[in-house]
């Protein structure tokens, strides 16, 4: 007798519901609402789907459901394949009403004030159909969002080999100093001229903190920050009235308090990078994409185009 070659019991019913499920640590009720089914639906379906292969995916597990190594394997390996799916049948949907549609997008939160807020609201003004669910937050977490499906796009500073990026532009890193300061009128300053100064930075986890300990330590010195602020604004703000100095970008807008000073030598830059976890992005997504693309370069002193 010949035999399939299809996996016995082969079905995509339950597979989002599974992924939806380890998104959400095992906890039924959220993953339901996330999907926006409910819990009895989320629940048949996933004992459908174990009866069709003919191996236990789920075990008790307190108030919430354990998945078995199995369960975990596959969600890993259906995880991208599904988001490609979902992007196909978007792509049908959005093919009768190309102006309208709804983008998941996060960027850092150092990228609260200037650049971003002015390129969403130009493409919010070009594609007024065109629907943007923001998010703020760190790197990592960012990446985690894309790589779950909970995000199409972001901005992550610096890039993450985690996901799939184009390089928009290299963030060019300087000293900013009060006004008033000794340094204030140097066309440049070396690190190490900062050995004894107050600083003013981001969390140990943020990728800048741990640039600026880098670049001190090279420097010979051990940096005393004193204030720790999440937001370039306010790190700002806290140098403009004499509490230290920082080493963060140029402003967008310039502030008449601070002196912003060249860095002496190679080196004091990030990148700026647009990610996606999918192969192929939505028609809708493709559009933000394209547009952040050609407006990128106002971003760092380096722009690149996506590769």
């Amino acid at each position: 007798m010949e035999q399939s070659s299809e996996p016995r019991g082969a079905s995509l019913t339950g597979l989002r519901e599974l992924v939806a499920l380890a998104d959400e640590d095992g906890h039924l009720t959220d993953a339901a609402a996330a999907l926006g089914i409910p819990q009895s639906t989320m629940s048949r379906r996933i004992h459908g789907l174990e009866s069709h292969l003919g191996v236990p995916l789920t075990v008790p597990r307190g108030r919430a459901i354990g998945l078995t190594d199995t369960a975990r394997d596959l969600v890993a390996a259906v995880r991208t394949p599904l988001r490609e799916i979902h992007t196909a049948l978007t792509d049908i949907t959005e093919a009768a009403d190309p102006e309208h549609g709804t983008i998941r997008f996060g960027f850092p939160l150092t990228m609260g004030a200037g650049e971003v807020p002015d390129l969403l609201a130009a493409f919010r003004s070009e594609h007024p159909g065109i629907r943007l669910d923001l998010k703020q937050a760190h790197g990592a977490e960012l990446v985690d969002d894309l790589q779950r499906g909970v995000l199409d796009l972001a901005i992550i500073i610096p890039p993450s080999p985690e996901v799939p990026h184009d390089i928009l532009a290299s963030q060019t890193i300087v000293a900013a100093v009060p006004a008033d300061h000794r340094l204030a009128d140097q066309t440049e300053v070396t690190v190490a001229q900062l050995a004894d100064e107050d600083f003013i930075s981001t969390p140990a986890t943020y990728n800048l903190r741990e640039l600026t300990d880098r670049w001190c330590e090279a420097a010979g010195f051990v940096p005393h920050v004193t204030i720790e602020v999440t937001e370039f604004p306010t790190i700002r703000e806290f140098v403009g009235r004499g509490m230290g100095v920082a080493l963060i970008p140029r402003a967008v807008r310039p502030m008449d308090s601070i002196a912003e000073v060249e860095l002496r030598g190679p080196g004091y830059v990030r990148e700026i990078a647009l990610c996606t976890a999918v192969r192929r992005s939505s028609r809708v997504v493709q559009r933000l994409r394209d547009y952040i693309a050609e407006h990128s370069p106002a971003w760092g002193t380096s722009p690149h185009r996506p590769r």
